[in-house]
């Protein structure tokens, strides 16, 4: 456990030496504020009700889902695998003592804990810009909500990273990956939307999972039943890429 902790830290400082977190979170925050100068141009233009504090972060999520947390997470992803096999930097880790499997498993668990990290900072400033920019008082019943919804978004990004992971293993260039990547989220997107009785088998259709738990009935088979998709999905990516990732020869 002590390999693997040293690992993951190691994984960790990797990244917050990166440009990248630092951009994703910039960019959130950029959604937030553009998000609230909308509502208020709405509000105040055409004097139309816009996004309450209880509705603004909702709506934040349901941009930054679709859009700036998968890019990021897929450029993480990529930097993580591909990024260190082109510049024979995993070689030198390896040379550690250190398995493969534990370094792997750090890696994913960076990947997984940077998506948390970018939803809990985009929870945070959007519930903040919801308070501060809206007349309405945000209710606990609202709040909790808030974090349910926020929360449960984690796990379909984190089986994206998995899927990236996994096309990091089987392609050699992040540039290759990175484009692999965009053109299955729309072809899946795409399939969706012209043969939505088979939605429920793409992995793109679960990025807006949060939209169940805000029922005012909660499907909860239905919750189940995508969950225990997710998870196939998430067992196959993670099997898939760490085999990959074993056989290689650096």
């Amino acid at each position: 456990m002590a390999v693997f902790q040293a690992a993951f830290i190691n994984e960790l400082e990797k990244l917050c030496k990166k440009k990248k977190a630092v951009v994703a979170i910039i960019l959130s925050l950029l959604i937030i504020v553009v998000g609230q100068l909308m509502v208020l141009g709405v509000r105040t233009g055409f004097g139309i009700r816009g996004a309450g504090s209880m509705d603004f972060p909702m709506l934040v999520l349901s941009v930054a889902i679709n859009t700036v947390i998968p890019l990021f997470t897929a450029l993480v992803a990529i930097d993580s695998f591909s990024g260190e096999f082109a510049q024979n930097t995993m070689r030198i880790t390896l040379t550690r003592p250190v398995s493969r499997f534990k370094l792997f498993t750090a890696k994913v668990s960076a990947i997984g804990l940077f998506v948390l990290a970018n939803l809990a900072l985009l929870l945070v400033f959007s519930v903040l810009a919801g308070l501060l920019f809206s007349g309405d008082a945000m209710t606990w019943g609202g709040f909790f909500k808030t974090i349910v919804a926020y929360g449960v978004s984690f796990l379909p990004m984190f089986i994206l990273a998995l899927g990236i992971v996994l096309l990091a293993n089987i392609l050699k260039s992040g540039i290759s990956v990175f484009f692999v990547t965009i053109l299955l989220v729309l072809v899946c997107k795409g399939l969706g939307l012209f043969f939505s009785q088979y939605s429920g088998l793409l992995i793109t259709t679960y990025f807006d999972w949060y939209s169940l738990w805000l029922a005012n009935s909660v499907p909860l088979l239905k919750i189940l039943r995508q969950f225990f998709f997710m998870l196939g999905y998430g067992m196959m990516f993670f099997t898939g890429a760490f085999y990959l990732f074993d056989k290689k020869e650096f």
